[in-house]
C-alpha cells in the first residue's frame, strides 16, 4: 500500500488508467458537463465515459485527443500523473490501495471512494496506510530476521538458555497427565490434550506448510497421520503450547520467533521433565558421564531434542557452560547457542544463523565420518580457547548436531579421552574461508555455481563469490576434474 504525501508533486510517478480517468473527470466538472454531455461530443455512451473516468477502461489515442478537445485542454494535461488537488491526492491513493493484492487478500469490502465526505477519505486513507506498515512489519526482511535471530538469542544468553515460567507451565502440564517419572507417554500427552479441552484429529491432508491446524470454535486439533520419522508427542506438545501459552498471531517476525522459541522449549520441558532430567544429569556428572545419547535414550526423543533440553539445564542446575549447533552439510549455520565463548562467525548484524561454520569445527567433521551410529568426539583449539564437542548426523544426513563444553569442563563428560583434535584460527579468512592463493588465480575468473541453499535458512546468506557457495570447494572441484 502507498502513503504519497497529499501535497507533493511526483515528478517521477507514471501515468496510469485511474490518474487519467480522475483527471478527466476534474475537467469534465470544471467545464459544468455531464457524463452524458461529454459522452455525446466524443461519440461514446455516458456508460463507456464513466468506465473510463473509473480507471476500468484504457483509451485509445484517438479517444483521448477527441476528449481533451472536448474539455478545451490538452492530452498532456490529461495524462499528468500529478494529482489536480488534494482531494484528488487521496481518491487516488485510496484506490490504489484497494485494488492492491494484499487489500484483496485480506477479504475486506469495496469502499466508493468519489461519494465519501472529506473526513471520512482521510480516515479511510489513513487506516489504509497503517494497515500497510503492520502488515510489511510482519512481512520480515532478511535484514529483520537476522535482527530477531540475535536478539533472541541474547535473551536466551542473559537466562543460560534457562527459563523458570516455562518449566513452571510444563510441571502443570505434567501434573494434568499424572506423571511421575520416566518416559512421558503418547497417552499422557494425549491425556493433556483431553483436559485442556480438545480433541485430537489425525487427518493425511493437512497443507504442507503447517504442522497442525486448531479449531478453537470445536477445540478440535488437528495433526498429520503418524510420520515415522518425527515424534507425534512432540507435535502435539508444540501445537497445545500457543494455547497453553496465550500466544496471538505475531505481530511481526522477531514475536514469531520468540512464540516459536517458546513452544519447542515447553515440548521439550515436558518431554523431559526437569524433575527427572536433573537428577539423572546429576548422577551422570557425579559419575563423570554425562552424555546427550543417555538423554535421549531415557526419555525417547530425538537426538536434538535432547541437545536442546541439555542446554537448558546444563547451566542452570550444572554449572556448565555450553554451546550448540545445528549446522546443515553445507556448513551454513542454522541454529545456535553459546555461553562458553565459542567464537562463532558474524555478520555485520551480529547475526549467526546463514554464516558458514568452521570447517574445522566439530559439526563439519562429524560430517566425514564413516560411523554415523556412535557418538563422535572432538577437540578444537580455537583464538579463544580449547573446546570439546560430541556431534551427530542427524537422520536423513542433511544436519549435524554438536553440544561442547570449554576443555576445562569436559571431566565430567563421557568421550572425554578422544584423541581427535583439530585446530581452528576463524574468523580469520586464513583458516578456511580463504581459497588457496593458487586455485584462487586459476580458476576465480573461470568459475560460475549454482547455490543449493536450504530453505529453511531464515538469515543473512553466507558470504561467497556467489551466496551460499564455498569458493575453496568450487575451485577444489574444477581442480580435480580438470585433467
Amino acid at each position: 500500500m502507498t502513503s504519497n504525501s497529499t501535497d507533493t508533486r511526483d515528478s517521477d510517478q507514471e501515468a496510469d488508467t485511474l490518474s487519467i480517468g480522475r483527471r478527466i473527470r476534474f475537467f469534465r466538472k470544471q467545464q459544468g458537463l455531464t457524463l452524458n454531455d461529454l459522452g455525446e461530443k466524443v461519440g461514446r455512451a455516458a456508460s463507456q465515459i464513466s468506465t473510463i473516468e473509473n480507471g476500468k477502461r484504457e483509451t485509445s489515442v484517438t479517444l483521448l485527443t477527441a476528449i481533451a478537445k472536448a474539455l478545451r485542454t490538452e492530452v498532456a494535461e490529461l495524462i499528468d500523473p500529478t494529482p489536480v488537488d488534494g482531494r484528488q491526492a487521496l481518491e487516488l491513493e485510496a484506490e490504489r490501495n484497494q485494488a492492491s493484492p494484499m487489500y484483496s487478500s485480506l477479504g475486506l469490502p469495496q469502499v466508493r471512494i468519489k461519494s465519501l465526505p472529506p473526513d471520512a477519505l482521510e480516515a479511510i486513507v489513513g487506516l489504509q496506510r497503517q494497515l500497510g506498515e503492520v502488515l510489511e512489519r510482519r512481512a520480515a526482511t532478511p535484514e529483520e530476521a537476522r535482527r530477531a535471530n540475535r536478539e533472541l538469542r541474547e535473551r536466551m544468553r542473559e537466562k543460560n538458555n534457562y527459563f523458570a515460567d516455562l518449566e513452571a507451565q510444563a510441571a502443570e502440564l505434567l501434573r494434568l497427565a499424572d506423571y511421575e517419572s520416566g518416559t512421558v507417554s503418547q497417552r499422557q500427552t494425549a491425556l493433556i490434550a483431553k483436559k485442556l479441552g480438545f480433541s485430537l484429529h489425525y487427518v493425511s491432508d493437512l497443507p504442507n506448510s503447517t504442522r497442525s491446524i486448531s479449531d478453537t470454535a470445536n477445540n478440535r486439533l488437528y495433526l498429520p497421520n503418524a510420520d515415522a520419522a518425527a515424534d507425534p508427542r512432540s507435535h502435539l506438545l508444540t501445537s497445545l503450547a500457543a494455547h497453553v501459552l496465550g500466544h496471538d498471531s505475531p505481530k511481526d517476525f522477531s514475536e514469531f520467533l520468540q512464540q516459536r522459541v517458546e513452544a519447542n522449549y515447553l515440548a521439550a520441558a515436558v518431554l523431559l521433565p526437569q524433575s527427572s532430567a536433573v537428577p539423572m544429569l546429576e548422577e551422570e556428572k557425579r559419575k563423570r558421564e554425562i552424555s546427550v545419547e543417555h538423554l535421549r535414550d531415557m526419555f525417547g526423543v530425538s537426538y536434538e531434542m535432547a541437545a536442546h533440553r541439555f542446554t537448558n539445564l546444563a547451566t542452570e542446575h550444572l554449572g556448565l557452560p555450553v554451546h550448540f549447533m545445528k549446522v546443515h552439510r553445507s556448513g551454513t549455520i542454522h541454529k545456535a547457542y553459546s555461553n562458553d565463548g565459542l567464537p562463532y562467525p558474524t555478520d555485520p548484524l551480529g547475526a549467526i544463523e546463514g554464516q558458514f561454520a568452521c570447517k574445522r569445527f566439530t559439526s563439519r567433521t562429524v560430517f566425514r565420518v564413516a560411523d554415523r551410529f556412535s557418538p563422535y568426539y572432538q577437540y578444537t583449539d580455537t583464538p579463544e580457547g580449547s573446546f570439546w564437542c560430541t556431534a551427530r548426523v542427524l537422520p536423513g544426513g542433511d544436519f549435524a548436531i554438536s553440544v561442547g563444553v570449554p576443555f576445562a569442563h569436559v571431566k565430567w563428560f563421557e568421550g572425554r579421552e578422544s584423541q581427535i583434535r583439530s585446530k581452528s584460527s576463524c574468523p580469520d579468512p586464513a583458516c578456511c574461508r580463504q581459497a588457496p592463493e593458487d586455485l584462487a588465480e586459476k580458476w576465480e575468473n573461470q568459475a560460475l555455481p549454482s547455490a543449493q541453499m536450504h530453505a529453511s535458512l531464515l538469515a543473512a546468506v553466507p558470504p561467497g563469490a556467489v551466496p551460499g557457495v564455498d569458493d575453496t570447494e568450487v575451485y577444489e572441484f574444477l581442480e580435480r576434474h580438470s585433467g
